[in-house]
């Protein structure tokens, strides 16, 4: 059920309890954990943090944890399955699931007593009415003494019987018409309900609010909150319209926070952490790196110059020659470039963006300076803490990556932080370059209802994308640069399915699909429910343990019958 008082209805049932943390691994996710973390440190809440990676580590976990607890937490996993059909909890287990995946379940929504969703309900859920998915057992029963058998006494008339026995025969046919109607009317509501996989307002923020209400939030969980948000940003998961609108949320916050400490008692703290609103480039990382180096691996320009091709790169030079930067200045550390030149670079970025067709350069967001000497901006700590969380260096373990992660995203770890800026780099690189072979070698292949592309073993930096956050990051650049190249206008308008090898000893891919690309696009992926139909006609030996429904592993010699049978699904 909806828990429509957060403080009331969870955080004062665990205060004094014992409470296992199970945390999904997303970014936001984490933003969310460190942000219900402060608030149990200053309550004194014990508290178990286990990572989560997917269904299974989640089943794994309960089962080693439910002895000890009474009280789970659930952030970012759990709200789009029947969680009590999939662990079977003892009836005093209660779960508080905070998730940004939709749709619900339905069973989750009208659980009254197990199950506590912290989720807003002002997002447009559509979950369907009680009566229209439920039926009380009395109902399909109907009413017993009409079996039309029962006469009380053996001495009637016969004729007389058989008329009450036609009559009850005819209401049992009637019931169960009517009972088959309603059956086959749930299943298409259901349907219509389950079709579409989406994301909601960010767990992060809805535990900001919670820590709001409660009076005892700090910058640095206004911090989190506003990377959980630009987490979603970042990998595609929300509405341009949903971030303006959680932006301007957080706009109100951080001007709450900053107005706080202008009276004189509080002016050193301001020194420490300052968090201000940016309208800044949507340039990734470009203060870490140089200008060049941003431009030339930044989605959004790069595709716009198609820099994979000779004549974007010419493209690129003019750019650069319109701006009136020389390349010296352009291609050395940021840090490094003339006071004069960066003080007003923005401006000049744009101005010269206009020209080039490149209309939102610029994009609401937030900036932080730690000290006086470092400044992040809010996508620079997702491409960090993401680089850090799938670092696919041999001798480190899911888990170890994870508290990495969580570590970067406090301000006492900036060297943690500054080598998770290192290695997203090289991974942004990486998709770069892979984008640019893919397109010039004609990788992406129309498969009728979808495009799709395989990357085959071999493939350089292929090790990268054996994670499902690289692989969905690479997908949606890739989508965006084969839009803006191809000439094809029916290309323009299909979803993308793509492939890379997961695991070569098992023998196994990983498999993303992402909707088509387009600036007014609702975000919603309906190759989850496709994929499951897919596999199931084809009996494919896939494993179904991410919580993006659209993201799956499947066996590499059942992929061809697969996609087959996804091209006739799709159809």
């Amino acid at each position: 059920m909806f828990v429509t008082n957060i403080r009331k209805e969870f955080y004062e049932v665990v205060l004094n309890q014992r409470v296992a943390l199970l945390v999904a691994s997303d970014i936001d996710a984490l933003c969310a954990c460190k942000i219900l973390q402060a608030l149990f440190h200053c309550d004194q809440v014990q508290y178990t943090l286990v990572p989560v990676a997917g269904w299974q580590d989640l089943g794994t976990a309960f089962l080693e944890h439910k002895e000890q607890f009474r009280h789970f937490v659930l952030i970012n996993c759990g709200a789009n399955v029947d969680l009590l059909e999939m662990l079977q909890p003892d009836d005093d287990t209660i779960f508080f699931i905070c998730d940004t995946h939709r749709p619900v379940d339905v069973v989750n929504v009208y659980n009254d007593t197990q199950i506590k969703l912290l989720i807003k309900q002002d997002d447009d859920l559509g979950v369907p009415a009680y009566d229209d998915i439920f039926r009380d057992e009395g109902d399909e029963d109907g009413d017993g003494g009409d079996s039309g058998n029962e006469s009380e006494d053996g001495s009637e008339p016969s004729g007389k019987r058989r008329r009450y026995d036609e009559g009850a025969v005819e209401r049992r046919i009637e019931r169960q018409r009517e009972k088959r109607e309603w059956e086959a009317r749930r299943r298409e509501i259901l349907f219509e309900y389950e079709q579409y996989e989406y994301h909601g307002t960010s767990a992060s923020l809805m535990l900001f609010e919670l820590a709001w209400v409660l009076t005892k939030d700090t910058k640095d969980m206004l911090w989190w909150a506003i990377i959980g948000l630009t987490d979603q940003w970042v990998h595609d998961k929300i509405t341009h319209m949903k971030y303006v609108t959680d932006i301007a949320t957080m706009q109100r916050h951080v001007s709450r926070h900053n107005h706080r400490n202008e009276d004189d008692d509080n002016s050193l703290s301001i020194d420490c952490m300052r968090i201000s609103f940016e309208y800044d480039l949507r340039l990734t990382l470009y203060q870490h790196w140089s200008l060049y180096e941003s431009i030339s691996n930044s989605c959004y320009t790069s595709c716009s110059f198609k820099l994979w091709t000779i004549n974007g790169q010419k493209k690129l030079q003019e750019f650069l020659a319109d701006m009136g930067l020389p390349l010296k200045q352009v291609k050395q550390k940021f840090n490094s470039m003339d006071t004069s030149i960066k003080e007003n670079l923005r401006d000049i970025i744009e101005e010269s963006s206009n020209k080039y067709g490149m209309k939102d350069i610029r994009v609401q967001t937030f900036g932080v300076h730690f000290g006086f000497k470092n400044r992040f901006l809010a996508s620079d700590m997702v491409h960090a803490a993401v680089a850090l969380l799938e670092s696919t260096e041999k001798d480190e373990s899911d888990s170890d990556n994870f508290i990495k992660a969580l570590d970067s995203l406090s301000r006492s770890n900036l060297e943690r932080l500054y080598s998770g800026i290192e290695q997203a780099k090289k991974k942004l690189m990486a998709v770069q370059q892979t984008v640019a072979s893919c397109i010039s070698t004609n990788l992406i292949l129309s498969q009728g209802p979808f495009l799709y592309c395989y990357l085959m073993e071999g493939t350089p930096d292929v090790k990268l994308f054996s994670k499902p956050m690289a692989l969905s990051l690479l997908c949606k650049y890739l989508l965006k640069a084969f839009v803006s190249s191809t000439r094809n206008k029916r290309c323009k308008l299909l979803p993308l399915i793509m492939a890379a090898p997961k695991d070569v000893e098992k023998g196994t891919v990983l498999l993303v699909g992402i909707p088509p690309e387009s600036e007014t696009s609702d975000k919603k992926n309906f190759f989850g429910r496709a994929f499951e139909k897919a596999a199931e006609s084809t009996s494919s030996r896939t494993l179904h343990d991410h919580y993006d429904t659209s993201v799956i592993e499947l066996k590499t010699e059942d992929r061809t019958k697969f996609l087959d049978a996804l091209i006739t699904l799709l159809s």
